[in-house]
């Protein structure tokens, strides 16, 4: 990735917004800026539109909104950044927290109403960290859908989409005004391209082991579940041009990959009343903290693995879930009618998975708190017939990068905001502090969407004037 000056181009085409990355974030400032008068040109590497949305949950957690009303559950923007701000022990940015928590209700109306995407609230479980159910997706609740749902609203909107194409070089003058981009293409050829804005949309740095390595040690030989294409293309950019950069530490891990299927397992498979256990048969963890700080505890046992155990009531709620329907014609989930068949199943000692069992069960009646700090209060209890998946540890995405103002520029490190570079998504530092357990569930696609939305209106509305 390189910096040139813009004498050093030869633009054969010119447009006034152009957006690197065809992910949520992308497509949602394509959107946007389109909506505020101005062209857009979509770069995206991939031959199809994909990105890091197509293999998350595609949950959205948005405060406020008409699905919430309908569904009677008060909630508000105010209550949704005191969640945030409580996940990440107050670490991350307040304006930017109330900034998100209040655009992003409106923003997932908006695509509704202007390009019909058909939410629907999720009501029959809860992430941890968040007070209210809050969390909307599609009906099939996959990022897969949701992405093809982006991508079909900006192609029926008209707006050009570059596939197969890696932007490689920024020509910026000294100032750091971007005046357009160049583009390599797959047989080698290459195109550069004039822009009045740019945003960059083209996600952190989780695919770049060398940059996991330097800011997020424990999980360098961790199973990456992003998208290879992150290669922290922004925040080079970024530092290059001295663009200011928080929280690069700052990842959503998650501790509930199937093994070796592949295949995200939803949480509500522990938030329902499961837990994780070790080979060994034995809990290990406090796992109602969340998944992304879940990811580092799984890796730290024999063979880096763990065995979630639930019942057949949890599995049909976590069937509502895609890619929870995939892992079970995959035959990754495990049944079993009793605790001497689970275990046998498991390969575990039985004396210790049935020792594990009871505590849990018995806290759960009486509404304790184990050794580790999980309080089992209101928690449903497990019986036969039970479920059981064996996971992995993973890296998902990186949650720090670039620092955006209120309209989603790129400000300096000395100070101020470049005049025409924006970020979004993965390339903007986020609302979860520097480590994996500041992540509140959906943060991610709350970047996304939230800034995608903030900088596509500000890049059009500059450009368009």
């Amino acid at each position: 990735m390189r910096i040139a000056p813009p004498e050093a181009a030869r633009f054969g085409a010119a447009v006034p917004v152009a957006v690197i990355g065809a992910g949520a974030a992308g497509l949602v400032a394509a959107l946007s800026a389109q909506e505020a008068g101005a062209e857009v040109l979509v770069i995206e590497r991939d031959p199809v539109p994909r990105g890091s949305t197509a293999l998350s949950a595609g949950l959205i957690p948005a405060p406020g909104t008409c699905w919430q009303r309908e569904a009677g559950i008060a909630d508000t923007p105010g209550a949704f950044a005191a969640d945030i701000l409580a996940k990440a022990g107050g670490e991350p940015d307040p304006d930017l927290v109330r900034l998100l928590a209040g655009c992003i209700g409106p923003t997932l109306a908006w695509l509704a109403e202007a390009h019909g995407l058909p939410f629907s609230l999720v009501t029959d479980f809860r992430y941890p960290g968040h007070s209210a159910n809050r969390m909307h997706g599609l009906p099939s609740r996959s990022g897969e859908e949701l992405i093809d749902r982006l991508r079909g609203a900006a192609e029926g909107a008209g707006i050009p989409i570059l596939c197969e194409a890696r932007a490689d070089t920024l020509f910026a003058e000294a100032d750091g005004t971007v005046r357009g981009l160049g583009l390599t293409r797959p047989d080698g050829s290459r195109e550069e391209v004039a822009c009045d804005a740019l945003v960059l949309a083209c996600n952190g740095y989780g695919g770049n082991r060398a940059l996991v390595a330097a800011h997020v040690p424990d999980l360098a030989g961790a199973l990456y579940f992003g998208h290879p294409g992150n290669q922290g293309d922004a925040l080079l950019w970024g530092e290059a041009l001295g663009a200011a950069t928080r929280h690069l530490g700052g990842h959503q891990g998650h501790g509930s990959v199937a093994h070796p299927h592949g295949i995200l397992i939803t949480w509500a498979t522990i938030t329902e009343g499961g837990f994780q256990v070790s080979l060994e048969g034995r809990r290990f963890s406090d796992e109602s903290r969340g998944y992304s700080e879940q990811a580092a505890a799984v890796l730290r046992q024999p063979d880096g693995v763990a065995w979630t155990v639930f019942d057949a009531r949890i599995a049909g709620i976590a069937r509502q879930f895609e890619d929870f329907r995939r892992a079970e014609a995959a035959g990754a989930i495990v049944a079993a009618e009793s605790v001497a068949d689970l275990a046998g199943r498991l390969r575990v000692p039985e004396a210790a998975l049935a020792a594990t069992l009871a505590e849990v069960e018995a806290l759960k009646r009486l509404g304790g708190t184990d050794a580790v700090g999980r309080s089992f209060s209101g928690v449903a209890p497990l019986t036969a017939p039970y479920r059981a998946v064996r996971v992995t540890g993973a890296l998902f995405h990186t949650q720090g990068g670039l620092v955006v103002d209120g309209e989603g520029r790129v400000r300096r490190r000395g100070g101020g905001a470049f005049p025409n570079l924006f970020a979004a998504g993965g390339a903007a530092c986020g609302v979860s502090g520097s480590g994996a357990a500041g992540y509140l569930s959906g943060n991610g696609l709350l970047a996304a969407f939230g800034l995608g939305r903030i900088a596509g209106i500000a890049a059009g509305a500059q450009a368009a004037g």
